[in-house]
């Protein structure tokens, strides 16, 4: 669906890599080994990016470190399309919003990294959720996002703690019901 908008691919790469989980950070060489292209056609669109004002940067030794501008008007909506475009709108519709006793959903793994990945790995926090209806609602999700969902099911927040040290992770839905999310956990970026 993207790739008929947006014809350079070095591009969809970056929108997903930065848009996705707008604290995800990289520079020019270790997106040349990620992405598996010439710096050059990377460098090109990460100065476009920078000029347009959707990507800052900044120096840590002599490295340039690039990081989505999340002040730049543009950024909820080039944000939610690439969500769209990896299909987190087809899991919140189809998986998160019908289980009943979910409390949060996360993504963990390289999708949670910005890298662009045909697994999807869930994290579900939630008591009593019927595993069978689940995996019913994720196949069919999977049809329709073109995706493998992977997932996890933990009962509380505490056996969340113990993945924080291994994973990055971000929230991507939470229940109606947990009002009060500390500010932290909005996104969650644990890297080893």
């Amino acid at each position: 669906m993207l790739d008929t908008l947006i014809t350079s691919k070095t591009r969809i790469k970056l929108l997903v890599r930065f848009f996705l989980n707008s604290n995800s950070t990289s520079y020019l060489r270790n997106l040349e080994s990620e992405f598996n292209e010439s710096t050059n056609a990377i460098r090109l669109e990460l100065n476009r990016f920078e000029k347009a004002g959707l990507l800052v940067s900044g120096m840590e030794g002599n490295r340039k470190i690039f990081q989505a501008n999340t002040h730049h008007p543009l950024f909820p909506d080039i944000s939610n399309i690439i969500r769209k475009y990896v299909g987190f709108d087809q899991i919140i519709d189809n998986i998160t919003t019908k289980l009943g006793s979910l409390e949060r959903a996360y993504i963990a793994g390289e999708l949670a990294l910005g890298k662009d990945t045909k697994n999807i790995d869930l994290i579900l926090i939630g008591r009593n959720i019927d595993t069978e209806f689940l995996n019913k609602l994720i196949t069919k999700t999977e049809s329709l996002i073109n995706r493998k969902i992977r997932y996890t099911i933990m009962s509380d927040l505490q056996e969340l703690e113990s993945l924080k040290k291994v994973k990055e992770i971000f929230i991507i839905w939470q229940s109606n019901n947990n009002s009060t999310v500390p500010s932290n956990e909005q996104i969650i970026t644990n890297s080893i």
